[in-house]
C-alpha cells in the first residue's frame, strides 16, 4: 500500500514541508508547492505583506482568483460534457430511427 503514496519534501520561503500524496500526483504537488512559493516570495519581496500566515493567504487568494478568472478549466469540463452529450443524443436519435436498442 506505501507503494501508492509518495512522500515529497518541498520548500517554501525557506520552509521545508513533508507531505504525502498518490504516487501519480507527484509532479502536480511539486509544480503546485513551486508555483505557490513563487507567488509568496512575489509578495514578501513587494514589502507590502509581513508575516507568514498573511503571505500564504494573500498568495492563495491570488491563486485563488487566477484560477477564477482564467475559467480554463471549468470552460474544458464543460466543452467535454456537451461534446458527451451531443454525441449520446445523436446515438439515440439514430437509434430511435433505425429501431435499434441502444448498449450504454
Amino acid at each position: 500500500m506505501s507503494e501508492m503514496f509518495a512522500h515529497v519534501n518541498v520548500k517554501i520561503l525557506e520552509k521545508e514541508y513533508q507531505i504525502s500524496c498518490p504516487a501519480d500526483e507527484r509532479k502536480a504537488l511539486i509544480d503546485s508547492a513551486e508555483m505557490l512559493n513563487n507567488k509568496m516570495r512575489e509578495i514578501r519581496d513587494s514589502g507590502k505583506v509581513v508575516g507568514l500566515d498573511r503571505i500564504a493567504v494573500m498568495a492563495a487568494l491570488n491563486l485563488a482568483n487566477d484560477l477564477i478568472s482564467t475559467g480554463d478549466v471549468s470552460t474544458e469540463l464543460e466543452t467535454s460534457i456537451k461534446s458527451k452529450v451531443v454525441q449520446m443524443r445523436q446515438r439515440i436519435e439514430t437509434a430511435l430511427h433505425s429501431g435499434q436498442q441502444l448498449d450504454l
